[in-house]
Formats: C-alpha cells, sequence, structure tokens
C-alpha cells in the first residue's frame, strides 16, 4: 500500500458516495488507474463495505449501553455457540473477546430502558454466564468510523 492507496482510503473513509472524478482528483490520479486501485483494496479486503451512517437517536435508539460478561466456560464449542447466538442479536453493534477480567465486551443500541431490559433477558437466556455487568452511556462525546491510516514508518 502506498501513498496513493492511503489517501484513497482516508477519503474514502470520509465520504464514500464521492465520484470517481473528485477521488481522482484529489489522489492525483486519473479515473481508470484510481478505480483499478479501489478494485484492489476491495478484493483484497481492505476495504470491507461501504455504508451509510445512520443518527440511533434519530431512528428511535437513544440508549447505548457497554455490556462486560464474564464467563465460567472457555471452550471453542461455548465461544462458538456464544459469538453464534450473541452476533445474531441486531441490538450487539459490537462484540470483543478481551484480554483481562472481563471476557466479552459488547456495545449495544436499543431504544430505551425496557428495550434493554428486553435485550438483557434474552441474553442471559441464551447462554450461560458468569456475570454481565452494564454500564450506561450518558452521552456520546466522540464517535467516528474513520481510521486515520499509517504510514510506511508507522506500520511494523
Amino acid at each position: 500500500m502506498d501513498a496513493i492507496d492511503r489517501k484513497i482510503l482516508t477519503a474514502l473513509q470520509e465520504d464514500c458516495t464521492i465520484s470517481l472524478a473528485e477521488l481522482s482528483n484529489r489522489v492525483g490520479l486519473s479515473q481508470t488507474p484510481c478505480w483499478k486501485r479501489v478494485q484492489r483494496l476491495e478484493a483484497t479486503g481492505v476495504i470491507t463495505r461501504r455504508v451509510a451512517i445512520v443518527s440511533p437517536e434519530k431512528i428511535g435508539l437513544g440508549l447505548t449501553v457497554f455490556v462486560q460478561i464474564e464467563s465460567a466456560d472457555h471452550s471453542a464449542p461455548w465461544l462458538q455457540n456464544f459469538a453464534r447466538l450473541v452476533g445474531a442479536m441486531p441490538e450487539v453493534m459490537e462484540l470483543y473477546r478481551m484480554a483481562g477480567d472481563v471476557d466479552y465486551m459488547l456495545r449495544v443500541v436499543v431504544a430505551d430502558m425496557a428495550s434493554y431490559d428486553a435485550f438483557y433477558k434474552r441474553l442471559i437466556e441464551a447462554v450461560p454466564l458468569k456475570n454481565v455487568t452494564s454500564r450506561f452511556a450518558m452521552e456520546r462525546v466522540k464517535s467516528t468510523t474513520a481510521y486515520r491510516v499509517p504510514t510506511p514508518q508507522e506500520t511494523p
């Protein structure tokens, strides 16, 4: 990945609806080589998809909850079942396996406390869990989906 690829990634993360002509102009390439680079970045999995970012509050999803989970079972079959069941829950926006005293961290987005209570009941019925701790976000101070694209000097 060279400097032009990095410029392409930065521009597309800012606005994936940018026209090919504008993207090409921004990165200093003609349209055909620019398009080939975008296609290569998609084919190699650097660009995984292009999406619209939706305001959760504008669609009635005003409560974000960070859910910490501890499990008594750390077997591969348990993890596969947990990941399949919890990953299929539409309220779960992100699911991470963690190092440290918490085994899993979820970012859950729901309409309100009653919706979270219904989610919580489905969660604890789905798989056996040792401990579940919920932390309710009061305000989103920063939210971004754009990664800062490292330079070659910063990449190991």
